[in-house]
């Protein structure tokens, strides 16, 4: 069970740290080649990573819970 949550959540960790850098790459590419002032407040790149993670464990606990209650041969076993 720790390893599928631990699992889920650095996923989720890692897909909101990439979102995170392609919006600072997006802003810094709007803020250099047009006059639009784009700019990424720290504090919601960090909200966005707490939320990224908040969803990873919600959607991640419940398949996590399920595949830690079956028998490992059950579980390998192919319909």
């Amino acid at each position: 069970l720790k390893q599928f949550i631990t699992e889920s959540f650095m996923q989720c960790i890692v897909g909101g740290v990439i979102g995170i850098a392609l919006g600072f790459l997006v802003a810094l590419v709007l803020r250099t080649y047009t006059p639009f002032p784009a700019s990424v407040r720290t504090s919601v790149a960090a909200m966005g990573v707490m939320m990224s993670s908040a969803v990873g464990l919600f959607f991640g606990i419940y398949p996590a819970l399920r595949a830690a209650q079956l028998d490992p041969v059950v579980a390998l076993r192919s319909d």
